[in-house]
């Protein structure tokens, strides 16, 4: 008999009414899976029901398909990342600090959690079963990356030269909304790199990491790196 076909262990019945608490496992047996599993694609209803103590016939009475509890699954995730980079946000004073914040919690919650992480950007689940449109959650993350790294952009210090300045200014009133989707884009794909090469490579000589986030920010904000780095060590680390 192949470990396909073994038989689950078996499972206290849940009280009639409660069957929520099985949809609950259900969903934290896959998350678990595809944040463990060497290939998450492979995922099958059956190891969800095995890794749970269930018949698969169990399933069907809370999630249609195979899909319908991956994508469960990837909303939860999308809403943890949301809450963990807005909670990070929330005391930040000032548009810079409010992207610093933004954008550490993004890296430092990727490298905290790679499982997770590659469940949600890792790709090649296939599309019939994760469609395009299931990541719609990442989406509105990209847009918070976007709105904030437009703000801390127009918030220039009053130090700054007057004519350099005024150049600045220039630049940001013939930059439309197409042009800020894509300045936040380049950042987020700069993020995205940095979080999926230390997770990959995390026994290299890495730079730290908060030294790391604050160069990349720099770079696409104009911004010293001494003023981020200050920021980025008095927000306050994800757990």
């Amino acid at each position: 008999m192949s470990s396909e076909e073994a038989v689950p262990r078996r499972r206290r019945r849940n009280p009639r009414g409660q069957g929520q608490v099985l949809k609950a496992e259900l969903v934290e047996a896959a998350a678990r899976l595809l944040a463990t599993l060497e290939r998450p694609e492979t995922l099958t209803l059956r190891q969800v029901a095995r890794e749970v103590g269930v018949a698969p016939a169990s399933i069907y009475g809370h999630f249609p398909d195979l899909g319908a509890l991956v994508q469960h699954v990837l909303r939860l995730r999308y809403d943890e990342l949301a809450a963990v980079m807005g909670t990070a946000a929330d005391g930040a004073e000032g548009p810079l600090a409010d992207l610093v914040a933004r954008c550490a919690a993004y890296v430092h919650w990727g490298v905290d959690h790679p499982g997770q992480y590659r469940t949600l950007f890792g790709g090649g689940m296939p599309a019939e079963l994760v469609p395009t449109n299931a990541h719609g959650a990442g989406e509105e993350l990209l847009g918070s990356v976007v709105a904030s790294l437009a703000g801390a952009r127009q918030d220039q210090p009053e130090h700054q030269d007057r004519h350099e300045h005024q150049d600045r200014q220039e630049r940001q009133d013939r930059r439309g909304p197409e042009q800020e989707w894509q300045a936040g884009l380049l950042l987020w794909t700069a993020l995205h790199g940095l979080v999926a090469l230390y997770n990959a490579h995390g026994n290299m000589p890495w730079p730290d990491l908060t030294d790391l986030i604050a160069q990349t920010l720099a770079l696409h904000t104009g911004r010293p790196v001494d003023e981020i780095v200050e920021l980025a060590r008095t927000a306050d680390r994800p757990t």
